[in-house]
């Protein structure tokens, strides 16, 4: 029989402890809207730089956040929440606890409103990763999202995005063409999110007030010689963003039944 005494010396998990401190929780609520850079935070939370950084250290050596030098400026960084291991740590505490407690994951499948959801989705050249995420949130929402995506410098859409979005997901993309963010310049949206460093330093205002997020996402072709040897970082590319888009689709979906 485990005595009293036994029991109290049981600690919270480790992941508890970590996220649980005040200012790491903003530094994660923060990242899980958009991806942010160092002084960004310390804007938003009204904190010194120094304690952010050291916060944010933490949280990557936890795997909660990851971090990635910005494309547009190599001396910048732009710090992303794991959203994903946090659910999978959140659910294992939670079977840890009681295996009783069965936690359900968000819906990430279609979402019932009564008008569509308007995104638009940026890069650069709007030859790949924009184009990839404007397919996925299409497939994946049932039509509840009508999705678009433009460049800064458009330019012909890349072959493995093409092939990858084929192979991997059933997702024609062959036909695609790259579009200017300028076409959509008097549009409303409800989401516009910039998926590189770069053309979120140059993104315009949008007419309405559309929520705006950054997904800081690498350039898959970027550093490559040749399409064969890039198509595992296309592969990566889109497997990241169905993970990010799952995740926003959630958000919609609780949007909706929240109305």
């Amino acid at each position: 029989m485990t005595s009293p005494s036994a029991a109290l010396d049981v600690s919270p998990p480790e992941f508890l402890q970590l996220a649980g401190h005040p200012l790491r929780w903003k530094l994660l609520s923060e990242l899980a809207k958009s991806d942010r850079r160092v002084q960004e935070l310390t804007g938003l939370l009204g904190e010194a730089q120094n304690l952010v950084s050291y916060h944010l250290g933490k949280l990557r050596e936890a795997g909660l956040v990851s971090m990635r030098r910005s494309s547009a400026d190599g001396r910048d960084a732009y710090y992303a929440a794991d959203l994903a291991r946090f659910g999978d740590l959140l659910s294992a505490t939670a079977g840890a606890l009681h295996p009783g407690l069965d936690l359900v994951p968000p819906p990430r499948g279609r979402v019932a409103r009564r008008r569509p959801i308007k995104v638009l989705f940026l890069c650069t050249g709007n030859s790949a990763r924009s184009q990839m995420a404007e397919a996925l949130i299409r497939d994946r929402s049932g039509g509840a999202v009508k999705a678009y995506s433009a460049g800064s410098h458009p330019k012909p859409m890349h072959p493995n995005a093409i092939r990858v979005m084929g192979e991997e997901y059933g997702i024609d993309l062959a036909g695609r063409k790259s579009k200017h963010l300028d076409v959509f310049a008097d549009d409303h949206f409800d989401f516009v999110i910039s998926l590189c460093d770069k053309v979120r330093e140059v993104c315009p205002e949008f007419p309405g007030g559309p929520q705006t997020k950054h997904w800081s996402i690498a350039d898959p072709a970027a550093g490559t010689t040749d399409d064969e040897s890039s198509y595992l970082a296309f592969q990566q590319t889109a497997a990241e963003l169905e993970i990010r888009i799952g995740f926003l689709l959630a958000l919609l979906a609780a949007d909706a039944s929240a109305a």
